[in-house]
């Protein structure tokens, strides 16, 4: 437990355990006294977690009991271990004062002591709900409700109300008598998995008078009754006090895992999975300006979401694939849901399967899929048939892979698979437990790549593969060790098919930020794009050095897939749904000649003209997520070397010469986009017996002139607008 005095600028360990397990401890929860900020409550949790599995309390300190409840009543300077009915062998605590009687200190408390029960199971052997009414001194263990300790442990007293007490789960429990019964009938329509819960102090009502047969009897306390609920299907709120919810969907965090892209025209479609909340498929932009709604997105099915592939014959048809390998095929359009996971015949080893288990499509047999387990399977006949195309390609360490669990724990799989969009046949596997292995014959011979890595990467989880685009001996390999404790990013390059490696993890990428995904731009082998724990980079010289790309916020990026028509690259977050850089051919044409000169306007792509339909968005208010379309009309991508105060301006004109607009924008240092809506700009138009302004100008050739100090730049583009249109 760290503490600052000068608002954040420094800090000051003030609890931590003694010794050799102090590496394995940290502080899992810690609150205040609100009438004595001095007065400090503070649990200490032992916890290792490898790639494997992971220990916690005495199994992860051999056999020290360095965990449990903290009191300090000197602002942090010394501390008391508090033990007066409380277990001695601890896990996660979670901790919570009542403000209306700060006396009243409770816990929800991990012990192992008696054995461990299943995860779905919440109650535990000695571990439970314990309360304290003398500031932590003596305890009583009200209640054995401790759901799942690793995932939730958190408890909240009502600061109107000390014997109204919440416990977060699988469900929201709730208790009226101190926390000795509890009952769920407060989570009706709300998603499972409860991990925050904020209680407004002084939203109670005022007691009630008591009736006249009860006036004897001491007044019954009221119930705080708004509160914010945070769950793994995003923020709920209550005004009655847990009686009755409304979704707040109008924040986007999504946490994507993984994306996919098809050629729906004039909007491409993305598919992909979400953390605990299915798989959905939904549109890149619609034809209104109400802009992209919840309602316009589809969900496939699942339960925590991955991997989508669309189906390369009915647009209606989608392979989905959730936890452990659970692929599904399913037609929004029928309705119709087959489940469709390799199984192995009775008697046979069973197949492992990760929770997130690559699902590709093969790139030059349409209807062929790929699913990686610890072996590979080739599926075929909209899925409905397998073969196995690989042995285990894992080391099948018996010690690591039988970690008990919910699945996630899954352990020598392998977690990532790649095809050659060069060469038909040619596959590459990576696994979870450090093994690299290559097949130029779909599976018919592997080989193994796994010691030409660097030896720093040699053992790692293999996170992602990317094969070359131009050449079928490029690939791309990342992996990461922060599960060992190592957040180094880890990429390399092979230009012969493996046999060597060379690190492109050149200057500009954070040393604190682990690699989840790279991606080699689809025409211009020396741009990659590389997803970290901390945002979104760009090389554009194959990896010596590396920039953050635009306003992506340093959040982790998950997946990264650049869409062949319109070169656009779409980003899958975890945590900030999905954003999408519109046409980044500017980036593949940005080369050094360029970057030098003093400002450059990039070819322009062709413009179409379109009328939105109106919507409601006017009148809508703020209370539903709105994402934004593709901008409307000709997008003008401009490079500046460096800010000098000039003013960045771009004349456009017809065929024939005639300006029709002009753009004006303040000229940044690095890349400026400017928009034109099709439109003739007041300058250049007729404001007295005109033509409609609102009339977009007609199809045709046009020039884009750019100027920025005494740099000029002329790119000439097309205008094509839209059948039934009537133009100026």
């Amino acid at each position: 437990l760290f503490k600052t005095t000068d608002g954040g600028k420094t800090w000051k360990a003030v609890l931590q355990a003694a010794g050799a397990s102090g590496a394995r401890t940290g502080c899992s929860d810690v609150v205040f006294d609100p009438t004595n900020p001095e007065i400090v409550y503070a649990a200490l949790y032992a916890r290792q977690r490898t790639p494997w599995s992971f220990t916690y309390g005495v199994a992860a300190t051999e056999g020290e009991d360095v965990g449990g409840i903290f009191r300090s009543t000197n602002g942090g300077a010394a501390w008391k271990k508090l033990s007066g009915g409380l277990p001695t062998q601890t896990g996660r605590i979670g901790l919570s004062v009542a403000a209306s009687k700060p006396s009243v200190v409770m816990a929800v408390l991990q012990s192992d002591e008696g054995g461990a029960t299943d995860i779905r199971d919440i109650h535990s052997k000695r571990g439970g709900v314990f309360r304290s009414e003398d500031g932590g001194e003596i305890w009583a263990r009200m209640s054995d409700i401790n759901p799942r300790p690793f995932y939730f442990s958190q408890i909240r007293v009502d600061p109107a109300n000390d014997q109204r007490v919440y416990v977060l789960g699988y469900a929201l429990l709730v208790s009226d008598d101190g926390g000795k019964n509890f009952r769920e009938d407060l989570t009706e329509k709300i998603h499972p998995d409860c991990h925050a819960l904020a209680i407004q102090s002084g939203s109670a009502p005022a007691p009630k008078p008591a009736k006249p047969e009860e006036k004897d009897k001491p007044p019954k306390p009221p119930v705080s009754q708004r509160l914010l609920l945070g769950t793994d299907g995003g923020v709920y709120q209550s005004y009655a006090a847990g009686k009755g919810w409304d979704h707040l969907a109008n924040i986007p965090a999504g946490e994507f895992y993984r994306i996919s892209l098809d050629d729906t025209q004039p909007y491409y479609r993305i598919a992909g999975g979400l953390q605990d909340n299915c798989n959905w498929v939904g549109p890149s932009g619609v034809q209104s300006k109400d802009g992209i709604r919840n309602s316009d997105w589809t969900n496939l099915g699942g339960g925590d979401g991955f991997y989508v592939v669309f189906d390369s014959t009915d647009r209606d048809t989608f392979y989905a694939e959730s936890q452990e390998g659970s692929v599904h095929r399913m037609n929004i359009r029928t309705g119709e849901l087959r489940q469709l996971r390799p199984e192995p015949a009775e008697g046979q080893q069973a197949y492992r399967f990760h929770w997130n288990s690559p699902l590709i499509p093969s790139k030059h047999k349409p209807g062929v899929l790929y699913l990686a387990g610890n072996r590979v399977f080739r599926l075929t006949d909209r899925a409905e048939n397998y073969s196995v195309i690989s042995p285990d390609l894992t080391r099948n360490d018996p010690a690591k892979t039988n970690a008990t669990g919910s699945g996630a724990e899954n352990y020598g799989v392998v977690y990532s698979l790649a095809e050659s969009a060069v060469k038909p046949g040619l596959l590459w596997a990576g696994t979870d437990d450090g093994r690299l292995w290559v097949t130029e014959n779909e599976g018919a011979k592997w080989t193994e790549l796994t010691q030409n890595l660097p030896e720093g990467m040699r053992g790692q989880w293999v996170v992602r593969i990317e094969a070359g685009h131009q050449d079928p001996k490029v690939a791309y390999v990342a992996c990461n060790a922060y599960r060992n404790g190592d957040d180094h990013p880890m990429i390399v390059r092979t230009a012969d098919g493996g046999a060597t490696w060379q690190s492109v993890v050149g200057d500009g990428i954070p040393f604190y930020a682990p690699v989840e995904v790279i991606r080699e731009d689809l025409a211009n082998p020396n741009l990659l794009y590389v997803g970290t724990h901390f945002g979104l980079f760009a090389s554009f010289d194959q990896g010596a050095k590396w920039m953050r790309l635009g306003d992506v916020p340093a959040v982790r990026v998950d997946d990264l897939q650049i869409h062949p028509r319109t070169n656009d690259l779409v980003i899958a977050t975890h945590g900030r749904s999905i954003g999408i850089i519109d046409d980044t051919r500017p980036l593949r044409e940005l080369t050094p000649d360029l970057a030098a000169q003093p400002a450059y306007l990039f070819p322009v792509a062709p413009a179409t003209g379109t009328y939105q339909l109106p919507g409601w968005v006017e009148w809508a208010g703020k209370a539903e997520f709105r994402g934004k379309n593709p901008p409307e009309g000709a997008i003008f991508t401009v490079w500046v070397k460096e800010f000098t105060g000039d003013e960045l301006k771009i004349a456009i004109a017809n065929a024939a010469g005639s300006p029709v607009a002009n753009l004006k924008s303040i000229a940044t240092q690095g890349l400026t986009r400017l928009n034109w809506d099709l439109l003739p700009t007041k300058d250049v138009l007729t404001q007295y017996g005109g033509v409609d302004p609102k009339r977009l100008v007609p199809s045709g050739d046009y020039t884009a002139e750019m100027t920025f100090g005494k740099t000029k730049v002329k790119q000439s583009f097309r205008v094509n607008v839209a059948e039934g249109i009537r133009t100026r």
